[in-house]
């Protein structure tokens, strides 16, 4: 035991009595779930407990009905706290839990956290005599469980991979649930996989809860669209209950939040030598959301607006509209993807007001056409101006022609070059504030610009990428414009033309 280590939070006189009577340390370790940790669990106890861990024990301890979802840096004791010995504390503790779920992504983590638990209560006599006796079992639902007989409780774990509706523990349904890093970078790729995780929170996990269920989860930010994302949003906008804590192990001014671990600059610089990935360090000590390599657009490169100039602004030019066609209705295929913006321009400059009215629906031929003539009567009206740029690939030369003869101006643009590198030549305009978008409407576009690569669906990117460089290359001078590429110093040599990516006929 790292007596010297806990003094600052038990005094050694304390732990002397707690050693030598059972009822003393019961009656205060029930109290407070800091000094079971820092009695119990001393051994874990190398460095002095930062504040922010004083935070956690506190919000642990203090409403066992709360949700609570943490995010914080690699190493700093949250799963060891949260996961390893909050469990134990909540059954002999006064929050009297009775039925523990924990989560991981796996069976083999399962199988870690549950040997964890198992190991603490064997190797910790003082523990186990408190706590015990207790055993291990394995159930109907394929999970592992250790029951504690004295308490009338039980610890499952279980893996995202299972099923576990409708279990119990005697006349128990689970009223602690913790979800511990049931997320990856991998499976946080597509968008797929992270509505599948949400969907398994929402559907199976919270659903074999009651009502005076706590939800505890723990995690890192792995995407803007993430499992902790969602939630972080929905608990800052009052849509879902609890709190949300985040520590990464620098602040906003760059203030360590464990001193004890890391006293001087020294420290953490051999931490960030240990890790060696900076995409690393960014992503799992200061806790920032790290695209990948490949990535095309930047959130941070994203400009807003709140209201549009309006139609009667002199410098308004038109609605001009992009439309990346599918060639199938059946639901794997991809989908008709339709981005609309208001265009101004003054004094040579161009301004480009995204419109929240993206549409990506699967449809066959004659509705592609209704779809558009309708877009086209509400959006376009009669303005001198405007026009519906359209993908002119292989049956899709059908419909310019179509549309041409309904009275509808479109625009057949015959795009060269692969999808990455059209909407790259996007890059400088959006990240200028060239382009600017609505705060909201335009969700699953953004997700697909900043996703583009790793998204299922690239659609809507794509009529996006369309109706910029069409746009671009029409009210450039010449119908060229130069675009050097984002964070190169270019000369002559690098200029890129927009021509040489969309053909306009």
């Amino acid at each position: 035991m790292t007596k010297n280590k806990t003094a600052h939070i038990l005094s050694t006189s304390l732990v002397k009595k707690m050693m030598k009577d059972r009822a003393i340390r019961t009656s205060i370790s029930k109290e407070s779930f800091l000094y079971f940790f820092h009695f119990y669990y001393a051994h874990y106890v190398k460095y002095e407990t930062a504040d922010f861990q004083k935070e956690l024990f506190h919000l642990l301890e203090s409403n066992p009905k709360e949700n609570l979802y943490v995010v914080a840096f690699r190493g700093s004791g949250k799963s060891t706290i949260i996961t390893t010995a909050y469990p134990l504390w909540a059954i002999l503790g006064k929050q009297q839990k009775k039925f523990c779920v924990i989560f991981t992504q796996t069976r083999v983590q399962a199988k870690q956290h549950m040997m964890n638990i198992r190991t603490e209560l064997e190797s910790n006599e003082l523990l186990k005599r408190d706590l015990g006796p207790f055993k291990e079992e394995s159930d109907e639902w394929g999970s592992f469980s250790l029951v504690f007989k004295k308490h009338n409780a039980r610890i499952t774990v279980a893996s995202t991979e299972q099923s576990i509706r409708g279990i119990r523990h005697n006349e128990h349904r689970p009223d602690l649930l913790i979800c511990d890093d049931v997320e990856d970078v991998q499976s946080t790729k597509t968008r797929e996989g992270r509505e599948k995780t949400y969907n398994w929170l929402r559907g199976e996990v919270i659903p074999t809860g009651d009502r005076n269920t706590r939800l505890i989860i723990v995690g890192n930010l792995l995407h803007e669209d993430s499992l902790l994302m969602k939630i972080k949003t929905e608990v800052v906008e009052g849509r879902s209950s609890g709190v949300f804590k985040q520590y990464p192990l620098l602040d906003r001014n760059d203030y360590c939040l464990w001193k004890g671990k890391y006293p001087d600059e020294n420290a953490l610089e051999e931490e960030k030598k240990k890790v060696g990935s900076e995409v690393s360090w960014q992503r799992e000590y200061l806790l920032r959301i790290i695209p990948s390599d490949d990535q095309v657009i930047y959130p941070e490169w994203l400009q807003y607006y709140d209201d549009l100039p309006g139609e009667n602004h002199p410098g308004y030019r038109g609605t001009y509209i992009g439309v990346d066609l599918a060639i199938s209705s059946k639901e794997a295929a991809d989908e008709t993807a339709i981005v609309m913006a208001h265009v101004y321009s003054r004094s040579e400059k161009l301004r480009i007001y995204i419109l929240p009215t993206v549409i990506s629906k699967k449809l066959n031929f004659p509705a592609q056409v209704e779809l558009i003539k309708e877009i086209s009567t509400t959006h376009m009206r009669k303005q001198k101006e405007g026009e519906i740029f359209v993908e002119s690939v292989a049956y899709q030369e059908a419909l310019p022609q179509m549309l041409e003869h309904e009275g509808i101006k479109a625009t057949a643009i015959k795009p060269k070059g692969d999808k990455r590198t059209r909407l790259s030549l996007t890059s400088t305009a959006i990240k200028s504030g060239l382009i600017k978008f609505p705060k909201q409407g335009c969700e699953d576009l953004i997700k697909q610009l900043i996703g583009f690569g790793i998204e299922k669906h690239d659609d809507i990117a794509d009529a996006f990428s369309l109706l910029i460089n069409a746009l671009m290359a029409k009210h450039s001078k010449e119908g060229t414009i130069l675009m050097m590429w984002v964070g190169r110093y270019c000369d002559e040599s690098d200029i890129v033309y927009y021509n040489d990516y969309v053909d306009v006929e």
